[in-house]
């Protein structure tokens, strides 16, 4: 016979998914250039974006976890020590290089059916940025003068043909980004940035599977389907197959949160029991971190709903252009809007909501963080 879920209260779900993402401790991961590696690993993707209101939020997704992360740690691990690469998980993303076997065959697939995107491309554009690299070494975009401008049929488009090549060939696998100087984009040949001999064996789908299932209970706790495949409804079908097979060698366990047991969630049978915290530390989020990202699952497990609103008319904002969660303890307590003036070298907070009701002792304890916070983004 199956057997009956484990129920789980709200708060003790909430508390295994914080301990997975490593938001209960103080450091986590250690510290030093290590930490970044680390803390990648663990949450097995790190998002980037251009945004630059505040410090990006790669940085900031490390800072909230390493409360002694330095920019130079994450150059390090992508140029010095090669730790790291970026590809496509449901977003750009830092990886690590471990995984790189599982994103080789949709390396593979760009080089078979290119997507929509890239269907301007014209092929002898890609053989001629990836000839210009391997003759002269690393190159960014600022290396290649493109004769004929276009018009762009996006707003991140780019009016330089050979840039969209340039990506092209990145997500062919052809190139890696081997530097960043501040958003700029240094590209090699992947096999001389990674000095292969011969490169890494293609993952299976099988093992790509595995993986992702893996993935999501490291640094989730408890997963569900639409929190394994995000944006990767495909391969929906197979997951479930696949944590069937689990459950019955007992590896995974069905769990019912309470209140919503229709919103089916299984966990790794050895995970059930997290360590206490330490005691209630506050984070101020990025709106991209892991635990904010996923807003179907934010609103489940801590009743707030968090829009980003800096493509959102001025209107109709709610929490504000570029809002922040703050985390205290395991609740979310507020939503600051805030904007780094570097001229002024000051964090600027435009506007501050308050989430629930306000507990004694919060707003102090928020404004000593944010007093980090804005060293941080000073790079003080």
């Amino acid at each position: 016979m199956p057997r009956a879920p484990i129920p789980l209260t709200m708060p003790e779900a909430r508390r295994l998914w914080l301990h997975a993402q490593r938001l209960q401790t103080r450091a986590p991961f250690g510290e030093g250039a290590q930490a970044t590696r680390a803390a990648v690993e663990h949450l097995g993707y790190l998002q980037i974006d251009t945004i630059n209101v505040i410090e990006r939020c790669h940085h900031h997704i490390l800072f909230t976890r390493i409360p002694g992360y330095s920019r130079a740690h994450l150059h390090q691990a992508q140029s010095v020590d090669k730790s790291l690469f970026e590809y496509w998980t449901h977003a750009l993303s830092y990886v690590p290089t471990r995984d790189l076997r599982f994103f080789l065959p949709e390396m593979k697939r760009q080089r078979q059916t290119p997507r929509s995107w890239f269907a301007s491309v014209a092929p002898e554009d890609v053989r001629r940025v990836v000839a210009m690299v391997r003759r002269n070494g690393a190159l960014s975009i600022r290396d290649f003068d493109d004769e004929v401008r276009i018009e762009k049929d996006h707003p991140w488009a780019s009016t330089k043909p050979l840039k969209r090549a340039l990506q092209l060939a990145f997500h062919t696998g052809a190139l890696t980004v081997a530097e960043r100087s501040g958003m700029l984009k240094i590209y090699d040949l992947t096999e001389r940035h990674f000095g292969w001999k011969k490169p890494p064996k293609a993952a299976t789908e099988k093992e790509t599977l595995d993986y992702l299932l893996d993935r999501a209970l490291r640094a989730q706790g408890l997963v569900s389907l639409d929190s394994i495949c995000h944006l990767d409804a495909r391969r929906k079908a197979a997951v479930r197959a696949l944590i069937e097979v689990r459950v019955k060698r007992g590896a995974l366990a069905h769990v019912a949160v309470e209140g919503f047991e229709k919103a089916v969630h299984w966990i790794a049978s050895a995970a059930l029991e997290a360590p206490a915290p330490e005691g209630e530390p506050v984070h101020i989020l990025s709106p991209f971190d892991p635990l904010i990202i996923q807003r179907k699952r934010l609103s489940l497990f801590f009743d707030y709903e968090h829009r980003f609103e800096a493509y959102v008319p001025k209107e109709n904002r709610v929490w504000g252009y570029f809002a922040l969660p703050v985390l205290i303890g395991d609740r979310i307590v507020a939503a600051i809007d805030v904007k780094t003036d570097r001229a002024k070298r000051a964090l600027m907070i435009q506007q501050w909501t308050w989430i629930g009701r306000r507990a004694a002792g919060h707003k102090a304890r928020i404004e000593a963080e944010l007093g980090r916070f804005e060293r941080f983004q000073l790079g003080g």
